[in-house]
């Protein structure tokens, strides 16, 4: 494709179309030499010769017809190409790539992702679950385009703007008696779910053991709340949950209370600060910073 222009391919088509160098200069606003110079050009380039007269019209030979075949297909992949940038102009279209933890995907981004499929349905955006440090390996690769992590972050190539503030409860089987005080010490005493290591949360978790001077004695370690609920709730634990995971319905089948000392964790976005904000990652930037009111 080195030094192939559009407009020479244009001009041939046209010459061979219309039959004459010279309409072909009319339609294209140029002398006649100048297309011929044009066509030349083309012969040269490729060493075949490509248009030939015949009586008073000039017609392909066989090379200069199969160049045409190749041409028109050129002219459509071109006319696609424009109409979909102008899509892009004109609509919110595209892929976004977003990175967060199981309990946001779960419990925080269903009505915000269906409500970007509703205003903007030529958008699509791919949501992946993992660790805080998983996210920010790959948007840092930029194999992820924007994520919802739990703080800390650290990195200056990263652009971090908090958004929510996300208590951590304890729940217990519905019929257990509950201690008084959800202490560390009290639920060192006791079979504890938690999660499974590698995760900020668990990470979270075990400082707030430690700065009490206790240590839990995880029954299990989980990596779905979902299990983590469900075991609780058949009499195998308590578990320390964020309060995203335990929906007010649960709260029939679990008890949940507030932790003493309270804990929580901060949940932000984070994006490459280099990262250009087209249209579509933009309006996903923007409906997670809107968290911030949602649940301020």
């Amino acid at each position: 494709m080195r030094g192939l222009n559009l407009d020479h391919l244009r001009i041939f088509l046209d010459v061979i179309e219309l039959g004459s160098f010279s309409a072909a200069a009319d339609r294209h606003g140029l002398t006649q030499p100048a297309v011929s110079l044009q066509v030349r050009q083309l012969e040269r380039r490729y060493g075949l010769r490509l248009a030939e007269r015949v009586g008073k019209r000039v017609t392909a030979t066989a090379a200069g017809m199969d160049l045409v075949t190749h041409i028109r297909a050129i002219d459509a992949a071109v006319e696609q190409a424009e109409r979909s940038m102008q899509a892009h102009s004109a609509q919110v279209v595209g892929r976004v790539r977003l990175g967060t933890g199981a309990t946001a995907c779960t419990y925080l981004l269903p009505p915000l992702l269906a409500d970007l499929r509703r205003r903007f349905p030529a958008l699509e955006i791919v949501a992946s679950t993992g660790n805080t440090a998983d996210v920010l390996r790959d948007i840092e690769a930029n194999t992820l385009d924007i994520g919802l992590v739990t703080l800390p972050v650290s990195g200056r190539m990263f652009q971090v703007t908090p958004v929510l503030e996300d208590e951590f409860v304890a729940i217990f089987p519905g019929a257990d008696e509950v201690p008084p005080a959800i202490t560390p010490q009290a639920l060192a005493e006791r079979p504890v779910v938690l999660f499974e290591p590698g995760a900020r949360t668990r990470e979270l978790v075990d400082n707030w053991f430690e700065a009490a001077g206790v240590q839990a004695r995880p029954a299990m370690e989980l990596g779905s709340t979902e299990a983590m609920k469900e075991l609780v709730a058949a009499g195998l634990g308590c578990a320390i949950l964020p309060a995203l995971a335990v929906p007010k319905r649960r709260e029939s089948t679990l008890q949940v209370r507030s932790l003493t000392p309270r804990l929580s964790r901060t949940l932000a976005v984070v994006l490459r600060s280099d990262k250009p904000l087209q249209r579509g990652l933009a309006q996903l930037h923007t409906a997670l910073l809107a968290l911030r009111q949602g649940h301020g």
